[in-house]
């Protein structure tokens, strides 16, 4: 008798063994690597030229990722796509919340830049950056000034910026845009 308690364990002891049984797989969702995700899909509908769906994408990557540094990748996304169908109107705000986001990244400076060229609204934005105490103001005045064809005036603020901030992260960028165009003025 005491035999086959033990045949009868050893038997179920192998059956569950043998029989295939495995821990349900654990879902986690990180909306982080879902935001990244969606702003992939979103890239891959700029390549496309699918603009619209594109735009959807990032709005969905910084609903899943608010307040990050990404955030600020996925915004200026936003406003790279309208600018490239022809809307700075709405270019605007996604530039201006990608630098309120991270305003470390030269980048979106640039596009804001160009958008408010686009825009027509460059004299009355570098009077609102000249009149600012914010020194990271002092780059977006000095882009401005070049995007409106004041290229010395430009390089001479960001020289004054690069030379006032030397350890921003920012601060590289700032000086090889300078070095590209003082090349650019010595060349005409």
């Amino acid at each position: 008798m005491h035999m086959k308690k033990i045949i009868l364990t050893a038997l179920i002891f192998l059956s569950f063994l043998t029989s295939g049984y495995r821990k349900p797989d654990v879902y986690v969702i990180d909306a982080t690597k879902n935001a990244y995700l969606h702003n992939n899909m979103g890239l891959r509908y700029m390549d496309e030229h699918c603009y619209y769906a594109a735009i959807q994408e990032f709005k969905i990557a910084i609903s899943l990722s608010p307040n990050t540094q990404a955030t600020a990748v996925y915004y200026k996304n936003i406003g790279d796509a309208y600018m490239k169908i022809g809307y700075p109107n709405l270019a605007r705000q996604p530039y201006e919340d990608a630098i309120k986001q991270f305003s470390l990244n030269f980048q979106y400076y640039q596009d804001l830049a160009k958008c408010y060229k686009a825009l027509g609204i460059i004299p009355e934005k570098i009077k609102e950056y000249n009149n600012d105490s914010n020194i990271l103001n002092k780059v977006m005045l000095g882009l401005l000034y070049i995007e409106n064809g004041n290229t010395k005036r430009g390089i001479i603020i960001l020289d004054e910026f690069a030379m006032s901030e030397p350890d921003l992260l920012i601060t590289p960028a700032i000086k090889y845009y300078i070095k590209e165009n003082v090349k650019k003025l010595n060349d005409l």
